[in-house]
């Protein structure tokens, strides 16, 4: 199939952004190395932006020249090479933070202009790329962390996402798309993918064909969050492995073509396949592939939303993987090599990361399980982590990031910490932490989502609190979290929580999720409760 250009003639591009796009966006790659030999006030404000295509965005405060940078991670697989690699620049260049985020990728921060090319050298030495992890572009593509390894998957995924991805990356064709666009791809029945927020996304599904039953995908096109949040839905298409890329690429051009771009809040897929709905995006999506398989039986189960603690047994006989916990998502770089050392020690070198932020040790012979268990660095990095700790999700938060509001990273790690002291409930409940409304914390999905916003207060003035939004799921679906009435201040967050988990452990009945007690009771008797418990501060 050919794909012509044609984003350029448009009609909803205004003038600001025909001018934008006289510059493709991946051209800052060659603009680096002499930004690099001449330092950070040789980089004119005006290009500060296009540093996003190489994966790349200025700390707070922008004009201290510090950035952080996202390295793509497909399906969340590192060889060891590869985990070294990312401790060694964390090292070297980042003061030693190492951030998993919610898709999978690798973030370092501290970084200075004139240490980029040498990272860049790093990462393409073992076959990383930071290209594309942020900007108008393909995104990482997340998928199945136990790809290839994994008895709950129809079959492996790893090559396809390689595939795929290797596609877009530096691909002037799709590297000035109308906005951010993110892609899943996953084979497990436990939506390890976590299709719905995605922007499209491959899910496992199964059809008869010629008599035979036949492992394939189903797409959902429309996800994403931020400040207006949309599930993806369903097209009735079925695709076999060997087109998912075609079909990746079409959905992609569809998307560049007829994306809308005048205004940059209304530029997400989402919009498009809102207003087009799915049977006219499905035509249109046949016009560029021909005529497409209707929809087969989506195998997708309960979602496991990307956790994957424990001991537990592989495809392949006598190896194991073990899953770990990472309080929200945050490594040191000697943490990554001593992480490295013991996957080569007992393993095949490999590490795998999660989009809850997590890691897996893959490929251990069953006999060398315990073994590796008595690790001292499984104390704090654990295959049984307490019950709040274990299901916290943060985003970077105000530390680092621009368009934070809060500090969150710290902060999720101190609550959930009280929270295990404090309560202990017999379900998960989790909790996504955000620092704005763009969400890479993915607050929406969250049994309990909290996000940072200003308030005033007559005692303090302006200070840091939180909205708090209930009953989240990616099941059956998908339904985001709901919003309750009245703000909280940070400094008294963990015993607001406290309280109110109280009143969900009080009235659950046993083994209960959160979830679902949410949709039992409704959302007026936690209103009420949250209002009597910031009533009392």
């Amino acid at each position: 199939m050919a794909y012509v250009k044609t984003w350029e003639n448009n009609e909803k591009l205004n003038k600001n952004e025909k001018q934008k796009l006289q510059k493709d966006g991946l051209e800052i790659l060659n603009d680096i190395p002499h930004y690099a030999k001449n330092g950070f006030q040789s980089i004119p404000k005006d290009q500060w932006d296009y540093f996003k295509w190489a994966g790349l965005y200025l700390q707070k405060p922008k004009e201290d020249g510090y950035f952080m940078m996202r390295v793509n991670v497909p399906s969340g697989i590192l060889t060891y090479d590869q985990a070294n690699v990312l401790a060694g620049i964390s090292k070297d260049y980042g003061r030693g933070v190492f951030d998993i985020t919610t898709r999978q990728a690798v973030q370092f921060h501290w970084l200075t202009i004139e240490q980029i090319p040498d990272i860049f050298k790093r990462l393409e030495s073992v076959g990383l790329s930071s290209v594309g992890a942020c900007g108008d572009i393909t995104r990482t593509i997340v998928g199945n962390p136990l790809a290839g390894i994994d008895g709950s998957e129809l079959f492996d995924t790893e090559p396809i996402v390689k595939e795929v991805y290797e596609f877009f990356q530096h691909n002037e064709d799709f590297s000035n798309l109308p906005r951010k666009y993110k892609m899943s791809i996953s084979a497990n029945v436990h939506n390890a993918g976590h299709a719905e927020i995605n922007c499209l996304a491959f899910i496992p599904a199964t059809k008869e064909i010629d008599g035979k039953q036949v492992a394939g995908f189903h797409i959902k096109v429309g996800g994403g969050l931020s400040a207006r949040p949309f599930l993806a839905q369903e097209l009735d298409v079925f695709i076999l492995p060997e087109k998912l890329k075609e079909t990746a690429i079409a959905i992609t051009t569809l998307f560049r073509d007829y994306g809308y771009r005048e205004k940059r809040h209304l530029a997400r897929l989402k919009f498009l396949v809102a207003d087009w709905g799915v049977e006219k995006f499905k035509e249109k999506l046949e016009e560029l592939t021909g005529p497409l398989l209707s929809k087969g039986k989506n195998e997708l189960k309960e979602w496991n939303a990307g956790y994957f603690y424990g001991v537990h047994k592989q495809k392949q006989e006598g190896l194991s993987y073990v899953g770990f916990n990472v309080p929200v998502g945050r490594l040191t770089a000697d943490e990554v090599f001593e992480l490295a050392r013991i996957s080569k020690a007992y393993g095949n070198g490999e590490i795998r990361t999660c989009n809850s932020q997590n890691l897996i040790i893959p490929n251990i012979p069953d006999e060398q399980v315990d073994v590796l268990l008595k690790e001292q660095i499984f104390t704090r990095i654990s295959i049984n982590p307490r019950n709040f700790i274990a299901y916290s999700v943060s985003c970077t938060g105000i530390e680092y990031c621009n368009l934070a509001l809060v500090e969150t990273k710290e902060r999720m790690r101190s609550i959930a910490e009280y929270l295990d002291e404090e309560i202990a409930i017999d379900h998960p409940v989790r909790i996504h932490m955000v620092g704005c409304p763009n969400s890479c914390g993915q607050r929406q999905i969250a049994d309990i989502g909290l996000q940072g916003v200003k308030m005033k207060t007559k005692e303090k003035g302006m200070v840091e609190a939180f909205e708090i939004y209930v009953g989240g799921t990616l099941n059956n679906d998908g339904k985001f979290n709901e919003k309750l009435k009245g703000k909280v201040d940070a400094d008294n967050l963990g015993p607001v929580l406290k309280d109110f988990l109280s009143y969900f452990k009080e009235n659950k009945v046993e083994k209960e999720s959160f979830y679902d007690f949410v949709g039992r009771v409704g959302i007026e008797p936690l209103q009420n409760e949250l209002d009597q418990i910031l009533a009392q501060i």
